[in-house]
């Protein structure tokens, strides 16, 4: 997959929109918690970032068939089923505020790539109503806006890595995370044997913060020992600069 040709790809920032009926949460949700944030579409120049719904089902599954041994450490559904529980999953863990789930979309075609998300939200003051930034819709005091959290569990199909999906899809969470949220910390982590994971985090200019070793049971049964990364908000501007600038040089490298 080849980068499209941008002139200036800091000219360019996210387009946030609202969701229509196909992303609302079920009606027998019970809004009963304040920490939920709100379902939201983020649109750069090649990924779209659609919150995970059962329409992105098929999608999912053919993307989580490709080069299956690639996804050692991080969960991928394998077939429909397996891609239907994982929406499902996703959704449910969005209706008591756990996470915050999107299907990663090329805009050229449509097709489904793969899913990223936030998750491990912290309230450090308590749930607030969406403040008014950047055309963001305001009122809804169970909407809540997280003063920190994690973007995790990213997975692409074969063909998107290397052409700045992966980049472009964390550009996207970092805007609306910093630029929206204002939080005070994006923090991301990887399997220490996940060298792909953690060469694109500090690709990303995301600060080492170490490793916690025996943290927890990996996904091949094993034990496994976690590395740490974050971005605080004063980082971010040289952060986002970082990013432009590896996007803008990008469509050379590949063309080479």
């Amino acid at each position: 997959m080849l980068l499209p040709a941008r002139q200036d790809w800091s000219s360019i920032r996210s387009v946030v929109g609202r969701c229509d009926d196909r992303w609302a949460l079920p009606e027998s949700v019970p809004k009963d918690r304040g920490n939920v944030p709100a379902p939201v579409i983020l649109t750069g120049r090649l990924v779209r970032l659609e919150p995970l719904a059962p329409h992105h089902v098929p999608g999912l599954a053919e993307a989580g068939a490709e080069d299956r041994d690639a996804f050692a450490f991080t969960p991928v559904p394998h077939g429909r089923a397996e891609a239907a529980d994982y929406v499902a999953q996703a959704a449910a863990a969005h209706a008591v505020g756990s996470a915050l789930a999107f299907a990663v979309v090329a805009t050229a075609d449509n097709r489904v790539l793969g899913s990223t998300r936030f998750n491990r939200f912290d309230y450090w003051q308590g749930p607030l109503v969406w403040p008014i930034v950047h055309g963001m819709p305001t009122g809804d005091p169970l909407l809540a806006v997280p003063d920190a959290a994690e973007i995790g569990n990213t997975w692409l199909c074969s063909q998107a890595r290397g052409a700045g999906i992966n980049l472009e899809s964390k550009l996207l969470l970092l805007e609306h995370a910093f630029d929206v949220w204002r939080v005070r910390r994006i923090a991301l982590r990887a399997d220490v044997r996940n060298v792909r994971s953690r060469m694109a985090i500090e690709r990303l200019g995301a600060t080492s913060d170490g490793v916690r070793r025996a943290h927890s049971r990996g996904l091949d049964g094993t034990v496994r020992s976690t590395a740490f990364y974050s971005i605080l908000d004063e980082e971010w501007p040289a952060v986002r600069r970082r990013i432009d600038s590896e996007l803008a040089g990008l469509p050379r490298l590949l063309n080479a």
